[in-house]
């Protein structure tokens, strides 16, 4: 039986760590200290999103796939974030959509067969650790995952999906963009909105070609 080694995918923690464009910076203070009260203490103070962390399900749905409440993170059994893993290379390009197509292919080039991934926890290398930091290039440009490579997952029974990017979502997914309730549209490197960038550079709205029947379906009858 071979040894296991558990790696540590976290970056370190401090008052200076990159985080999403809308997100107060966490604030280290102590409460205490050993000079005047002759112990330490300190107090932390940041949102969820800060750093390195996973996603419970309640913090996108009420309900469970199963109808059952969604669950908090201290809900989530312990072993629900670690386990056997892979690493796939994703050859992905600035701002594009992974696929089903490029998990096929990486999992080609890694020598493992999509059903051999069941109950595994799947790292997508996307190339974006590389620019880890407080920029518009970590952030607004990230590549991301959508409904196909969600269906891709669930079908081939993964464990859970780590990616060394600003999030799972591709950033026009998410507030950066156009969508949810906040809607920040934030600047881009040329100084318009990163979605009128998108739209010049792949000629349509983000989200028609994130989802292009539901865009049909859903977007076009109310004159979009």
């Amino acid at each position: 039986m071979g040894k296991k080694v558990y790696i540590d995918l976290t970056h370190p923690f401090s008052a200076d760590i990159p985080r999403w464009p809308y997100f107060v910076k966490p604030v280290i203070d102590s409460m205490h200290t050993m000079a005047k009260g002759g112990v330490l203490t300190q107090r932390i103070d940041c949102v969820q999103h800060t750093g390195t962390h996973c996603d419970a399900p309640r913090h996108v749905m009420e309900i469970e796939f199963d109808g059952k409440r969604a669950r908090y993170t201290h809900e989530m059994p312990v072993d629900a974030y670690m386990g056997d893993a892979v690493c796939l290379e994703i050859k992905v390009g600035r701002w594009e959509l992974i696929t089903a197509a490029h998990l096929e292919d990486a999992c080609k080039r890694a020598n493992i067969k999509p059903e051999e991934l069941e109950g595994m926890v799947v790292c997508l290398n996307t190339g974006m650790h590389r620019k880890y930091d407080d920029s518009k290039a970590y952030y607004h440009y990230a590549c991301g995952t959508g409904l196909e490579a969600g269906k891709w997952f669930v079908k081939h029974k993964v464990k859970c999906v780590a990616m060394d990017g600003q999030a799972l979502d591709h950033p026009l997914h998410t507030a950066m963009g156009n969508n949810g309730a906040t809607r920040l549209n934030l600047l881009g490197a040329s100084g318009k909105p990163i979605t009128e960038e998108y739209k010049e550079q792949f000629g349509e709205e983000a989200y028609a070609e994130f989802d292009k029947e539901e865009y049909i379906r859903v977007a076009r009858p109310r004159g979009l």
